[in-house]
C-alpha cells in the first residue's frame, strides 16, 4: 500500500492509503481530526475546505496521494497553544456567523484563505462573491459576511482586535 508523508497543523505523520483515499478521509478516520467536514462528497458544498499549501482546497475530491508532500492545514490548527482563536474564528463567534455549525469549518477555511490574498480589503460583494463554493442552509449569509469583513481588518493590521458586533 502507498504511503503518503504530510506536516498537518505542524505535524508531520506518514499513513499508509489506498491510491482512491480522499484527503478528508485521511484527516477524519487517519488522523482522527474530524473538525473537516463532508457534506456532499461532489465539492459542491465547501464543507470540507482546509489549506493545502496556504490555498484552500476541497478535501473531498482531492486524493490523499496528491497531498504527500503537504502542509495542510485544517480548522483545528488555527487556534494558538494557548487556545487564543484566530481572527476568523473569533470574528464567526462574535457576529454569530453560524446556526447549526455544520458549514463553518470550511466557511472559515475558505474565509481566511480569500481574505489573505486580497490584502487591500473586500468589499461586500466581493465577499459574497469570494464565497460561492461554500453552501450554509442555515444562516442566510448576512452574519457570516459581517464577520469576515471585520476580521480582515485584523488579519491585515488595519485594527488591533476585532470590532464588537452591534447589539
Amino acid at each position: 500500500m502507498p504511503q503518503v508523508t504530510l506536516t498537518v497543523n505542524g505535524k508531520t505523520s506518514t499513513v499508509e492509503v489506498e491510491g482512491r483515499t480522499l484527503l478528508v478521509e485521511l484527516l477524519r478516520e487517519k488522523l482522527r481530526l474530524t473538525g473537516t467536514h463532508v457534506g456532499c462528497d461532489t465539492s459542491q458544498c465547501g464543507a470540507c475546505v482546509v489549506h493545502v499549501d496556504g490555498d484552500s482546497v476541497k478535501s473531498c475530491t482531492m486524493l490523499a496521494l496528491q497531498a504527500d508532500g503537504a502542509t495542510v492545514t485544517t480548522i483545528e490548527g488555527l487556534a494558538k497553544p494557548d487556545g487564543t482563536l484566530h481572527p476568523m474564528q473569533e470574528a464567526f463567534r462574535e457576529y454569530h456567523a453560524l446556526q447549526c455549525g455544520f458549514c463553518t469549518p470550511g466557511m472559515v477555511m475558505s474565509a481566511i484563505d480569500l481574505v489573505q490574498k486580497h490584502p487591500q480589503g473586500l468589499s461586500e460583494k466581493e465577499i459574497r462573491e469570494g464565497l460561492e463554493g461554500n453552501l450554509c442552509r442555515c444562516t442566510g449569509y448576512h452574519n457570516i459576511v459581517k464577520a469576515i469583513a471585520a476580521a480582515q481588518d485584523v488579519m491585515h493590521g488595519r485594527r488591533s482586535e476585532l470590532q464588537p458586533a452591534a447589539e
